[in-house]
């Protein structure tokens, strides 16, 4: 994790293609309120995509640059952030040759008034999806669900204020945190789990009211939390796992509200997520290896090989042996548990880093997004041959897919062109054409 806090992405905002005819995208920087005001018309629907119109609304007809020429200045000038120079260059020469042009997800909706939000430009795992149509994301400092079906959204938990727990735990924070910068987010299993920026993590229950429990991982300067996993342990228990800038993975039991587990490593880790079994932990961070570790003790069983950055993302097949990292090299690596000496496939980004990674629940497909304008789907059956690149523009600040596979969300975050994304996946239903024959 990059003591950096002054890059930023602001940068990289479309403020150059500001629409004329609609003044409510100026550029400024509106506020979640205002965003709730924005109608429906200000979206684009799948039919509207299908007649030409812009997946963004971005009116290219009426600028004075065409879409092709802005793609081509963004990928000359786009400036992806390195801890080790040149590293994306020197990754490039070996990766897997990819086919593009699949079409696995087709593109359904984006809605702009749906704004989500960044606030560390390495750590994009700020939308997370809890069923085709339930998104929970950041929006400044508030955490909302959206419903893509009823088109509206609800505030969750508002951190701007003082937030402390309405439950007692004897290992809560019970005089809680005030103005916390939310630098990571996770829900599943009816919990939410947000990180802050001074090590804070928020626990809520989504079927209780109030926050269940507080808890700060550290008082270090460098406190940092840089992602959570959430899981269920082989007895049923809820747990997560937040990683953390102070070289710290803790393991929290849901069911006690207690740290159980802490491992420490020789650098600052940035992303750690569980096998399928609950046997293994990717542990990736400040660091170009990767190791692969004991749930149990946190002792490394294999160290992880190929990268030539510092790594952000990981992710487990739910077949358990496949895994992938995701690096500032601007690759995602895929390997395998049984041969760890070297990754079996290494998938190419276009502009940056990996900063996000996402495997479908059947395994089908791996998902993995830069951190602006792309977002790559591969098929794991070919080997991960076949390739979907979703093109846009702005800054990403997460991807999720939908538990049974059906909807694929994408975060963008641009003052004048931010929104949410939504694709749903592509079915073949030609059969049905011959039984009405």
């Amino acid at each position: 994790m990059a003591d950096f806090d002054e890059y930023m992405a602001d940068e990289y905002d479309m403020d150059i293609l500001e629409d004329d005819v609609n003044p409510d995208f100026d550029g400024i920087d509106i506020g979640v309120e205002d965003f709730d005001q924005l109608t429906k018309a200000e979206d684009t629907s799948a039919a509207q995509a299908r007649d030409g119109k812009d997946i963004q609304g971005i009116p290219w007809e009426r600028l004075s640059v065409t879409r092709q020429k802005y793609r081509k200045t963004r990928l000359d000038q786009y400036k992806n952030y390195e801890n080790i120079p040149d590293s994306g260059e020197s990754a490039a020469k070996n990766c897997t040759n990819t086919e593009k042009g699949s079409s696995f997800y087709t593109f359904r909706r984006n809605s702009r008034s749906v704004r989500s939000t960044i606030l560390h430009f390495q750590l994009r795992n700020l939308v997370w999806a809890t069923s085709k149509h339930d998104v929970y994301l950041l929006s400044n400092y508030s955490i909302s669900h959206w419903s893509s079906l009823t088109g509206s959204r609800n505030e969750i938990l508002n951190v701007k204020g003082h937030v402390a727990p309405s439950e007692r735990h004897p290992e809560s924070l019970l005089e809680g945190f005030t103005e916390t910068q939310v630098s990571t987010l996770a829900v599943k299993e009816r919990l939410l789990v947000a990180g802050g920026f001074q090590g804070e993590l928020i626990c809520k229950h989504l079927d209780r009211p109030g926050v269940s429990f507080c808890s700060r991982t550290t008082y270090m300067e460098n406190a940092i939390t840089n992602a959570i996993d959430i899981y269920r342990n082989s007895s049923g228990a809820l747990r997560f796992m937040a990683s953390n800038n102070d070289c710290g993975v803790r393991d929290f039991d849901m069911e006690r509200y207690k740290l159980v587990q802490l491992f420490r490593y020789l650098w600052p880790v940035n992303h750690s997520s569980l096998s399928p079994d609950g046997k293994l932990v990717a542990v990736v961070g400040d660091d170009p290896n990767g190791l692969l570790v004991d749930s149990s003790n946190g002792q490394t069983i294999g160290t992880l090989r190929g990268h030539v950055d510092y790594s952000f993302a990981s992710a487990w097949h739910p077949n358990g042996v496949t895994f992938a990292t995701g690096n500032q090299d601007k690759t995602c690596r895929i390997w395998d548990t049984r041969k760890t000496s070297e990754s079996v496939a290494v998938l190419k980004g276009n502009l940056g880093s990996v900063r996000s990674i996402r495997f479908t629940s059947d395994g089908r497909y791996i998902a993995m997004a830069e951190p602006a304008d792309f977002v790559h789907i591969y098929d794991t059956t070919t080997g991960y041959k076949k390739e979907q690149e979703i093109d846009f523009f702005g800054e990403i600040s997460g991807i999720s897919f939908s538990p049974d596979t059906e909807s694929l969300f994408i975060g963008v975050w641009d003052r004048t062109y931010g929104s949410l994304l939504e694709y749903g996946r592509t079915r073949d239903y030609s059969y049905l054409d011959s039984l009405l024959r």
